[in-house]
């Protein structure tokens, strides 16, 4: 193959317009850099530097001086409502969704921050108004899980329930709405009713602890104590560490029917195979009435022995200072059980798995962050300081 001299005069030119390309793109970067704003860099310089009051300062000074930068618009609206700032939040959304040139898919975008605006500011009807408007179009699945969270906010069970078909929610949330139903029809002695809304949270979710536990209730109520007795031993096989929320309940069926040994007896078949400290605590106040202080210090030292807690120590100290003989003794006993207290009535509380939040109180339905069957039937904490 002979070589060409005409390639020789193609490699200058090649690399001229490499250079004029080169030179065309570093002049329209530079062109645009200069036509932002300082406060845009001084904003951003303030986000990096983790300073969000004066960054949004900033951020302001831009929209007033460029009112077009709309992605700006829509930055200053979500750092304002992550700051608690809804009111602002409101604003800027509203002012985008009323210019006529923004585009569809933008005026979409704008209406959905507005309703979670209206949302976090808990101004419920009007979020319900704007998700109700985006649950058909592009933003349908989002507008309808905050639709799911507003019907759950205003304790609409029926839509919420509704909503649920129409949204991949977990079986264990739909459950609990038919619980929260049925608790209401039993307050309102409409027994059958809340039957029928357990029968169907135990369908949605056959290890819904709740449904049994209210379903006990509702037969305990009508006296049908073996029948109540029944649904209560069911928490076994769907879910064991919640027996402790039916160890009382089991106790008083079994005592109202003349059998309180038996009751007595299974509740420490329980605390053998599945320990907790709620349910040590009822088996021990249950022993230390029937059998009294030396019975109740035997189970108390080998349940210690087996699962070593706080609680545990505070109600062995219990048992010995009922026991002891000598008032020199009961008072040295007190005075340990007394430090043992303190701590165990500020350790033994129930957390949220989702979110942290402590209650004393075991709920169903987190108060702080509004998740469904996410705190553990235990005291975790007192679990965390065992040796």
């Amino acid at each position: 193959m002979e070589f060409d001299f005409w390639w020789l005069l193609g490699f200058p030119l090649f690399f001229g317009l490499g250079w004029i390309a080169a030179r065309i793109d570093i002049k329209q970067i530079v062109s645009e850099s200069r036509a932002l704003p300082r406060s845009y860099f001084k904003g951003l310089n303030f986000l990096l530097n983790e300073q969000p009051d004066k960054a949004i300062e900033a951020f302001i000074e831009v929209v007033k001086v460029d009112p077009e930068t709309i992605e700006l618009h829509f930055a200053l609206g979500s750092l304002f409502r992550r700051r608690g700032e809804y009111d602002r939040a409101i604003r800027m959304h509203q002012n985008l969704l009323e210019r006529a040139d923004l585009g569809a898919e933008q005026k979409v975008i704008a209406l959905a921050e507005l309703g979670q605006d209206y949302l976090k500011a808990g101004i419920l009807d009007r979020a319900e108004q704007v998700f109700k408007r985006l649950s058909d179009g592009p933003q349908a699945i989002q507008a309808r899980r905050h639709l799911l969270q507003i019907f759950e906010q205003e304790k609409d069970w029926p839509r919420a329930i509704e909503m649920t078909k129409q949204v991949e929610s977990d079986p264990r949330d739909l459950a609990q709405y038919f619980c929260e139903l049925a608790a209401s029809e039993a307050a309102q002695s409409r027994p059958e009713a809340a039957r029928r809304h357990l029968e169907a949270a135990l369908e949605a979710n056959r290890k819904c602890v709740r449904a049994s536990l209210q379903l006990g209730d509702l037969e305990r109520s009508s006296n049908n104590l073996d029948v109540a007795i029944e649904h209560w031993k069911r928490i076994e096989s769907q879910n064991p560490a919640y027996i402790a929320l039916a160890a009382q309940r089991l106790l008083e069926a079994h005592g109202a029917a003349g059998r309180g040994e038996d009751g007595l007896r299974l509740l420490a078949g329980y605390l053998e195979r599945y320990p907790s400290l709620d349910l040590l605590d009822t088996v021990f106040q249950q022993t230390l009435e029937e059998k009294g202080a030396e019975a109740a210090y035997t189970l108390v030292r080998d349940e210690l022995r087996r699962n070593p807690t706080l609680l545990g120590l505070d109600r062995l100290l219990e048992a010995q200072i009922i026991a002891a003989g000598s008032p020199e003794r009961r008072r040295d006993l007190e005075l340990v059980r007394n430090l043992v207290h303190g701590h165990t009535r500020r350790l033994a509380r129930y957390r949220c798995e989702n979110c942290g939040f402590k209650a004393r109180q075991f709920h169903w339905h987190c108060p702080a962050c509004g998740g469904w069957e996410t705190y553990p039937p235990r005291r975790t904490e007192e679990f965390d300081l065992t040796p």
